[in-house]
């Protein structure tokens, strides 16, 4: 949820989301939190506690022809822009659930990108042996959370992979330098 604007309906205070979903925001007991996105459904959350560390909301994307766009880090870029910085593999490609592993899906489906090892040690490498922070591995983001490992996911429940790198991957910093492996899942039962 980048840069969704939030607002707390009792207590006025507005703020936008980082780039990984996070805020900070003064509420008033019993206080409902407005979540908007620029292509997403509004959402609304009740808080009934005095102090929370985390807030969960499923947003619904709107799935206009003019809302089509690919979610990129802080902003939205359209199909004929993706072609050097993104490949994206979704059910339309293939049934997922032939495959045993979630990396196995990943090998050989993607351009340029590798996946290297096996097992629960396998790891996708997006730009070769090269590094900044010593490891040639991609960062992993599952439903817009970074995570640190994929191999838990089952294929049969992954709704589509994106893979960005060169500018696109930039707005995750340093932790991006390698690419990054975007996953969606499927969500109740979909």
């Amino acid at each position: 949820m980048a840069n969704f604007e939030v607002h707390a309906k009792k207590s006025g205070a507005g703020i936008s989301t980082d780039s990984l979903g996070r805020f900070s925001i003064v509420t008033k007991e019993k206080d409902v939190l407005l979540f908007k996105g620029k292509v997403f459904r509004n959402e609304r959350v009740r808080i009934n506690e005095k102090i929370i560390d985390s807030v969960f909301v499923h947003v619904n994307f709107i799935p206009t022809p003019e809302n089509k766009k690919r979610a990129v880090g802080y902003g939205y870029v359209d199909e004929n822009e993706l072609i050097n910085s993104i490949s994206h593999m979704g059910p339309e490609n293939e049934d997922f659930c032939n495959y045993s592993d979630i990396f196995e899906l990943i090998r050989g489906r993607l351009p340029g990108v590798e996946v290297r090892g096996g097992g629960q040690n396998a790891e996708v490498v997006i730009r070769g042996t090269s590094s900044l922070n010593l490891s040639s591995c991609a960062l992993y983001v599952v439903d817009g959370v970074v995570v640190r490992s994929i191999s838990h996911i089952s294929p049969c429940h992954v709704a589509s992979i994106d893979v960005i790198k060169d500018a696109g991957s930039s707005i995750y910093g340093s932790r991006g330098a390698n690419g990054v492996v975007l996953i969606e899942t499927k969500r109740g039962g979909e």
